[in-house]
């Protein structure tokens, strides 16, 4: 009966060790499994909060960030063509000129009346009104406006006739209001200044630029 104690005894200790170290080692397996799940959880939360900043930093940078539209001459056709020679300087058109407020925000841009002027070497030669309208979010508003152009007895004006090449400017100014999402409203003026050429032999608009 001794013998027998004396056999199970080791066996038994043994089995305990073994069932210790087994509980050690699963326990330090959890510690690291949460270890590891805690890591992966702070690597997401730094991830989302550098995406959700840099999503921040674009829509501030793009989406509102509110620009300035511009205006300009796009073209022009003549309803008549009138101009006087060398020794007698004159000229008479009625112009149609497109008009186009370039609008790259995301929201409209709705402006005021205006007026648009034109000159000869700084000589005013006609104007016309410009009626408030509404340019869309991320698009070109496309106008028609009819203007007399006129002048006599100007002491440049036999040469340019001569060489068949009237050279006019542009003035206007705009002012408005960029809606962004229907909530916010912000102030936006916009200049114009265009160099045109007229040609008298063609009877055409030629070569606009506008600053």
């Amino acid at each position: 009966m001794a013998e027998k104690d004396q056999q199970v005894y080791p066996m038994t200790q043994a089995t305990s060790h073994h069932a210790k170290h087994d509980e050690e080692a699963a326990t330090v397996q959890s510690k690291e499994l949460r270890r590891k799940k805690r890591m992966k959880c702070f690597i997401y939360i730094v991830a989302f909060v550098i995406f959700q900043t840099a999503i921040i930093a674009l829509f501030g940078l793009t989406i509102m960030k509110v620009r300035s539209p511009k205006f300009r001459v796009r073209s022009a056709t003549f309803d008549s063509f009138d101009v006087g020679t060398a020794t007698s300087p004159s000229f008479k058109l009625k112009m149609n000129a497109e008009l186009g407020v370039k609008n790259t925000n995301f929201g409209p841009y709705k402006f005021d009346n205006s007026t648009i002027t034109f000159f000869y070497k700084g000589t005013q030669v006609g104007s016309t009104n410009v009626l408030k309208s509404r340019a869309k979010l991320r698009s070109t508003k496309k106008f028609t406006i009819a203007v007399e152009l006129s002048l006599t007895g100007n002491s440049d004006l036999g040469a340019d006739l001569t060489s068949g090449v009237l050279q006019l400017t542009s003035q206007s100014s705009l002012r408005g209001k960029v809606e962004l999402f229907k909530v916010m409203k912000k102030k936006k003026s916009t200049n114009m200044n265009c160099t045109m050429n007229i040609s008298t032999t063609a009877k055409q608009l030629q070569n606009v630029v506008c600053k």
